[in-house]
């Protein structure tokens, strides 16, 4: 068998091997690589260049997963027919802050605060919120303590949506709540809606509305995560008579005396404090519920200071599972009763140490501290009906309370008195 090859320049071919007789036979050639004697390659060698492809003719190699024009306009349509109903919700968002927005205010106070034992001062700022309100036949501001006390009434600037800037006429304030109340003699201010007391629910939804970090007017989103909350450490000043509302719209520092307010525009509360490791929002802060708001500020307003109610118990602030078993009780729920102040209300009505009270004004006590909540908030000399556990039996009691001044002497000497 014959075997034609064509020779390259500087190379060489070999022989292929004979095909067997009587077979047909695949036959192998052999390419020996080895320069020609006495010859040099007469050209560099070059990579084989790639083909050259038209533009048109490339091709994607993630196309397949793509969204051809056509696609990309269906797809833009169902997002806008989807997102009508978020939408909607959204334009109700917008419309609360459009309506409440110019109701809150920026409020800056310049404290001064004498040293111990020198006769300088200490010059410091609070910047806090407030919410324009009217009660009664006055319109004010309502706040909270911490913001402006300790500061003059022309250290205190009011700062409104409009630019303007105002001064109160009179300033009062209740250590107890941390409430604040500011009158204000401007006639044409915008008016924010108080609340129906305790019209708040657990999951719904509200915004809080203030100043945090010195930024006026910001608005944030969350639901109402508790009610209730009692027996919070809240710094220097302690707040005597909690019903916190927990929530978790972002409330950082600048947001104190802002409203909390639902979805009706209406205010359900006034942020107070939050609880934080870092001094900034971590999902849950504090707000004065509007019915405290309410009987504090007008108590203010009439009075010049609040008058509490007094019933005249001292009550078990560690009241158990095995002290509530004792009692015949399977779980402890109410307040106990461990003393009682002489010549009190509850004197006069026979409560007796190891009572347990369920109820007052028809609400089911919680623990000793929503007692005296509720206590704090009753109007004096008002007539209020008791359901008190003793002996294994329930029973209803009626109980005038009394005006807590007429008994802070006694009290003084009695331990947790309420």
């Amino acid at each position: 068998m014959t075997v034609y090859s064509q020779r390259l320049p500087g190379f060489h071919w070999g022989r292929l091997a004979h095909c067997q007789s009587g077979w047909v036979a695949a036959c192998l050639a052999l390419l020996i690589v080895t320069p020609l004697s006495g010859e040099e390659s007469s050209a560099p060698l070059r990579p084989i260049q790639p083909a050259t492809v038209v533009r048109s003719d490339r091709i994607d190699p993630r196309g397949s997963s793509r969204l051809s024009l056509n696609e990309r306009d269906l797809l833009y349509a169902e997002l806008a027919r989807d997102a009508r109903p978020l939408e909607q919700q959204s334009r109700q968002l917008h419309r609360l802050s459009l309506l409440l927005r110019p109701s809150v205010v920026h409020i800056e106070a310049h404290k001064s605060k004498q040293t111990s034992r020198s006769s300088s001062y200490d010059h410091q700022d609070e910047a806090g919120s407030g919410v324009i309100t009217r009660l009664g036949d006055r319109t004010v501001i309502l706040t909270n303590r911490h913001v402006i006390h300790g500061a003059s009434l022309d250290a205190i600037a009011i700062r409104l949506d409009d630019g303007r800037e105002i001064s109160p006429a009179q300033v009062w304030t209740d250590a107890g709540t941390d409430i604040g109340v500011m009158l204000v003699e401007e006639t044409d201010l915008p008016l924010a809606r108080l609340a129906a007391d305790d019209a708040a629910q657990i999951g719904d939804l509200v915004l809080a509305i203030g100043s945090p970090f010195g930024l006026p007017y910001s608005v944030t989103l969350g639901i109402i995560s508790a009610k209730g909350r009692r027996d919070l450490d809240v710094g220097e000043g302690a707040v005597r008579y909690q019903n916190f509302i927990q929530t978790d719209a972002a409330i950082n520092p600048g947001n104190s005396g802002g409203p909390l307010v639902n979805l009706r525009g209406e205010v359900i509360g006034l942020n107070t404090c939050i609880a934080s490791h870092s001094g900034g929002n971590e999902g849950i802060g504090f707000t004065i519920p509007i019915a405290m708001v309410k009987f504090v500020a007008g108590q203010l307003l009439s009075r010049g200071a609040v008058l509490r109610a007094y019933l005249g118990v001292s009550l078990d602030n560690s009241f158990n599972l095995a002290t509530a078993h004792r009692l015949g009780l399977t779980r402890p729920a109410g307040a106990r009763v461990t003393g009682i102040t002489p010549r009190s209300p509850a004197e006069a009505i026979g409560l007796q140490p190891n009572d347990v009270i369920l109820e007052f004004a028809g609400e089911p006590i919680e623990d000793d501290d929503h007692l005296v909540s509720l206590v704090s908030m009753t109007p004096t000399n008002q007539q209020v009906r008791l359901r008190v556990f003793r002996n294994g039996q329930p029973l209803s009691l009626e109980v005038t309370v009394a005006a807590r001044d007429s008994f802070e002497s006694d009290a003084a000497s009695t331990a947790s008195p309420r």
